[in-house]
């Protein structure tokens, strides 16, 4: 159902939003749970943990797919798949995933068809809403197929994870080679720079190192602005990244220098983020690398000894902050010292 309107008018937010709802707006919230065969307060879980706001009962704010995800949801819960809070934590993170994509692709539009601040005219909305409408049926598989690629990514690493898991460890704390990478003066440089070319610094930022994390077959948790945070099961895979990323950095124009840390032992996967000592051990150590250079804890450094394509530097022992004394070791390939490497012992 095409927008009407002239072409310099916005179109009508009500239009919009069921062209990309796939349906019309027909139901009320005491229908939706009619319907659905749910309780009020579960649908109130259940719309909370996706991101939706609250809506009056009587106000018609639902569609036919919306019926049909509490209908979903309740046979998750029927079958015994799964309990009340797991399905809650399994929306939320769905709802939370789907929130930062929907953001990035309508900023993505915003920039690329309107005003290059993101700022959209009513006729550059007009023809986002267009394009949305022509391909949506294009998009949305896109969006299936990524997440069975993934899906199937992580069930390879969780089944690879189970078979190689050291002696006392359990699935819940498997030993992951933790990372960070970390702009350097990104305070000063965010003072310095207009929004817009701030904004590009760190898209350039995070896709060099996403893509590096992708190739070397490892896992890009979360990125943070002027950090990101990457983990591996192999540690020779997590060194590998983690040299990469400096040396790629260093060879960006447009980004400053990084200095990354990394460690290796146990670590708590909750909601696709990583938890624990280790996790923190790693941000430490980011702190005691010189920009271009790569900081790794005693226990990853042990790991790679044997590995040919590294050597491992031991450096003055440093106390960190929640962690007491650190012996940290300045990775690198074999054959160089990398530029900026702190002082050995």
């Amino acid at each position: 159902m095409p927008a009407e309107g002239g072409p310099g008018s916005s179109p009508d937010p009500k239009e919009i939003e069921e062209l990309l709802l796939g349906g019309e707006l027909r139901y009320t919230r005491v229908d939706a749970v009619r319907l659905a065969g749910v309780t009020r307060e579960f649908s109130g879980r259940v719309w909370r943990a996706f991101g939706y706001p609250s809506m009056p009962d009587g106000e018609i704010a639902y569609t036919e797919g919306d019926v049909a995800a509490l209908y979903r949801i309740r046979r998750l819960m029927d079958d015994g798949f799964l309990d009340e809070d797991g399905v809650i934590r399994l929306v939320r993170a769905f709802g939370q995933t789907m929130t930062r994509l929907a953001e990035w692709q309508v900023n993505l539009l915003s920039g690329t068809i309107g005003d290059p601040s993101g700022e959209a005219d009513p006729g550059a909305v007009r023809t986002i809403v267009e394009i949305a409408e022509k391909h949506m049926e294009e998009f949305e598989p896109l969006v299936v197929h990524a997440w069975r690629r993934q899906l199937a990514a992580a069930g390879t690493r969780a089944i690879a994870a189970s078979a190689t898991r050291e002696p006392g460890s359990t699935a819940a704390r498997a030993p992951l080679t933790v990372g960070f990478a970390d702009m350097v003066s990104f305070t000063q440089m965010s003072r310095e720079l207009e929004e817009l070319e701030l904004a590009r610094v760190v898209e350039r930022f995070e896709e060099t190192a996403s893509d590096i994390v992708a190739s070397c077959g490892g896992r890009l948790v979360k990125t943070l602005g002027d950090e990101v945070l990457f983990c591996a099961d192999d540690p020779a895979v997590g060194g590998e990244i983690a040299l990469a990323i400096a040396a790629a950095i260093k060879d960006e124009t447009e980004v400053p220098d990084v200095r990354v840390g990394a460690a290796y032992g146990p670590v708590l996967p909750l909601m696709g983020d990583v938890f624990g000592t280790t996790v923190n051990l790693a941000a430490r150590l980011t702190s005691l690398a010189r920009p271009g250079s790569v900081v790794i804890d005693e226990e990853l450094a042990a790991h790679l000894a044997d590995v040919p394509a590294f050597t491992t530097t031991r450096i003055v022992r440093r106390p960190v902050r929640g962690l007491g004394i650190i012996q940290p070791y300045v990775l690198r390939r074999a054959g160089g010292r990398p530029s900026g490497a702190p002082e050995t012992e």
